[in-house]
């Protein structure tokens, strides 16, 4: 059993969190190994609240770039650091160079894109076996053909309960005792992952009216959804969105008494948080990368064009239906069912 591995990182929020399963399995397996991830910037703020990465390791190079010279040169440095193994949670070629360069011993991933040269431990992938991408992650902990254990370790992301109040503070939040709702109207994907803000417009003004806070919560990306839901509210939501780092939206999540969102990374945050959620399927289907929580519901009409997959959706006819049918009303519902 290894005693430092090195884990290269995924490029997406949603993906960073579950992949702290991972880190949870390796360290059951072994409470001594130390676990130093190698991910991009952003990533910091996630890793920083799983007790069990030792290192957080800045990956200087964008998402989609090459840069073999200072993939090159970031292997070489590593080879100091006396890693036993190295489990790559990326499938394509380049993300397995690094490793390789660093003359880690034992090198574990899925074969793709032609990189079994690179590996040392290169396992065949099985959908069918492993539907959820959180299996494909815990998987790589395991040696090749082991089954992983009925009850594995879920994300739980760690939070610093006394810089909430500085957190409110810094954004002006009030901090009486009423419930928050946590609104998450962006998906980085694309806008086929979104329900129409006017959706969202409809259930902010229904918990305002029972007294509720809502936050609208995301990236600047989201503002104009944001903007939207803002005027539908005549100005009672508080947008938030491109506002705060993600460090801090971690925090403002934990204090949500319901998050509402789109699959998306926040909806990974909020399972992580074990907070009340509803998360709304539409382009992709609920089966392959759920919230791992158990006070969660999830919604998804599952209409006859749908998955697609797509960023936008592909029919102009039916533009959208996947989330265009699924109304306010059934989402109201749920969150009542939700709340009891």
């Amino acid at each position: 059993m290894a005693d430092k591995i090195l884990v290269i990182g995924p490029s997406w929020v949603g993906d960073m969190v579950m992949a702290q399963a991972l880190f949870k399995l390796l360290k059951q397996q072994n409470p001594e190994v130390a676990i130093d991830v190698l991910a991009p910037e952003w990533s910091r703020a996630l890793l920083e609240r799983m007790p069990e990465v030792s290192k957080a390791l800045i990956m200087p190079i964008g998402h989609g770039q090459l840069e073999l010279k200072t993939r090159y040169r970031i292997g070489r440095e590593l080879r100091q650091e006396g890693y036993q193994q190295a489990i790559i949670i990326p499938n394509s070629f380049k993300s397995a160079l690094i490793p390789f360069w660093a003359k880690i011993p034992k090198r574990t991933g899925w074969r793709r894109e032609l990189r079994s040269i690179l590996l040392t431990d290169a396992r065949s992938l099985n959908k069918k076996r492993l539907p959820l991408i959180v299996e494909r992650y815990l998987a790589l902990a395991l040696p090749k053909d082991t089954s992983i254990p009925s009850h594995w370790p879920r994300p739980g992301l760690e939070i610093a309960y006394d810089r909430l109040n500085q957190v409110r503070e810094q954004y002006g939040l009030m901090q009486d005792q009423s419930p928050i709702l946590a609104l998450c109207p962006g998906a980085e994907f694309g806008p086929a992952k979104r329900w129409p803000a006017a959706y969202y417009a409809e259930v902010a003004n229904a918990f305002i009216n029972k007294g509720w806070q809502v936050w609208l919560l995301g990236s600047p990306k989201d503002s104009e959804a944001a903007a939207e839901i803002q005027v539908l509210t005549q100005q009672r939501s508080r947008d938030l969105t491109g506002r705060t780092n993600l460090a801090n939206a971690i925090d403002l999540l934990s204090l949500a008494s319901l998050v509402i969102s789109n699959d998306s990374g926040l909806m990974h945050v909020a399972a992580a948080l074990q907070r009340p959620q509803i998360a709304i399927y539409g382009s992709t289907p609920p089966e392959i990368a759920p919230p791992l929580n158990a006070k969660s519901k999830m919604l998804y009409l599952n209409v006859a064009c749908s998955p697609c997959f797509k960023r936008e959706c592909p029919l102009v006819d039916e533009h959208h239906k996947c989330m265009r049918e699924l109304k306010p009303a059934q989402v109201l519902q749920t969150a009542e069912e939700l709340l009891v």
